[in-house]
């Protein structure tokens, strides 16, 4: 039965889209459907083959042996406060996990892997789903560095891009994560192997919204990116050796670490006041216990529920997550996640894969204050385009969900 439901979980996700569409009748069927079927074949492949899930569980090894060595420099500083509650957790375990991975990151981009792995995949994507080559060097460099810095790959042709390819660098940013963030959300006990895998679908998932919601009025194409260094220094010195690259990589995780700290101090505080406000009036009309996560459970439960989550219970719990990922931001969502203990395997890997994603509102604004301040030109289309990226983005993580809840059916 779980297999049903989450078919028909993925034909109301496609559903959505199309009736979302711009135009309809622009779809190119071949796009659509490449990107769809590499998104699947990603979850197939690490959920459902024993190969491809040995590899996924090796990488999952690699990146909790990596979170090991980031919190031996946490002990050192904070010594048993480091292992606490889960406030004194965050602070002092995944905050510090997205520095030594930027460190990681910077170092990785010095000695030219990131650049391999960005072109490789490009390339990849630009054959398998037939999209520009700005769009899938955006989309490969969104697995690894996320949203705001991901623009700066293809930072020459930001201000040429036509209406529907930019569509497609946003969608595809609000779909993924930054792979310095996945440290921070493994660190909180979400699992590694679903968040890699979530990932690495992020990047045709936000293709194959992308190009249903807003397709090519016709095939475009921007100038050839050369195969010159992909390179993410702007407004930077260049490192000269690897401990600069280090150290400069050290420098931006501790900035994105303060941003993503105080990010979540607002908000956690923001929902208190929520809950509060909610409470207080739904007191007034003679009902207890109701908290503006409940209320957004009821908006998206019955979604979680054709995707396959067991009963309607948990479907609410999946739902209040959701919704509180979409309204606030993903790490607020993965700490109550991270606190609930009674719901079932299947329930936590279909939200954690609905959750792995920047779609919220509030990445409309980095949206805006990134990729427009380098292509000031494009702001107005971006603040015009914002919601519907959202959208794409969220529906995106949602195809994730239903992928997951699928093979892992099967």
């Amino acid at each position: 039965m779980h297999v049903v439901y989450s078919l028909l979980g993925i034909v109301l996700i496609l559903a959505i889209a199309v009736l979302l569409s711009a135009d309809r009748k622009a779809i190119r069927p071949r796009v659509a459907g490449a990107a769809f079927a590499l998104q699947a074949g990603v979850a197939a492949l690490v959920l459902y083959f024993p190969p491809g899930n040995r590899a996924l569980q090796a990488v999952a090894f690699a990146v909790s042996s990596l979170l090991g060595y980031a919190h031996k420099g946490t002990e050192f500083l904070f010594g048993p406060l480091a292992n606490d509650s889960l406030g004194q957790m965050f602070a002092l375990q995944a905050l510090p996990a997205i520095v030594f991975f930027a460190a990681l990151i910077g170092i990785l981009y010095h000695v030219g892997v990131m650049q391999l792995a960005v072109r490789w995949i490009g390339g990849g994507l630009e054959k398998i789903t037939g999209i520009s080559k700005v769009e899938s060097l955006s989309a490969a460099a969104n697995i690894f560095v996320g949203q705001s810095e991901s623009p700066l790959v293809i930072r020459p042709y930001l201000a040429g891009l036509a209406p529907s390819q930019l569509f497609c660098v946003m969608s595809v940013g609000m779909a993924g994560v930054a792979g310095t963030i996945l440290a921070a959300y493994a660190s909180m006990g979400i699992r590694i192997d679903y968040l890699v895998a979530a990932a690495f679908m992020s990047a045709p998932g936000g293709i194959l919204m992308a190009k249903l919601i807003m397709p090519d009025p016709k095939r475009l194409d921007v100038d050839a990116i050369s195969d010159a260094e992909v390179a993410l220094y702007e407004g930077e010195e260049r490192p000269a050796n690897i401990i600069m690259a280090a150290s400069q990589g050290a420098q931006t995780g501790v900035r994105l670490a303060v941003m993503v700290g105080a990010m979540v101090l607002a908000f956690v505080a923001l929902v208190a006041l929520a809950n509060g406000l909610v409470g207080w009036l739904a007191g007034l009309a003679g009902f207890e216990n109701v908290t503006f996560q409940s209320l957004l459970g009821y908006v998206f439960s019955p979604v979680f529920y054709l995707l396959g989550v067991p009963d309607w219970a948990e479907a609410l719990r999946a739902g209040s997550f959701f919704g509180t990922k979409v309204v606030l931001n993903e790490f607020v969502a993965f700490i109550e996640l991270g606190q609930m203990t009674e719901l079932s395997e299947r329930t936590v890997a279909i939200v954690t894969f609905a959750l792995c994603g920047f779609a919220n509102f509030s990445s409309i604004a980095i949206q805006m204050a990134v990729t427009g301040g380098l292509a000031p030109n494009q702001r107005p289309l971006i603040a015009k385009l914002g919601i519907r990226a959202l959208i794409a983005g969220s529906l995106s993580n949602l195809m994730s969900a239903a992928l997951a809840g699928l093979f892992l059916s099967l």
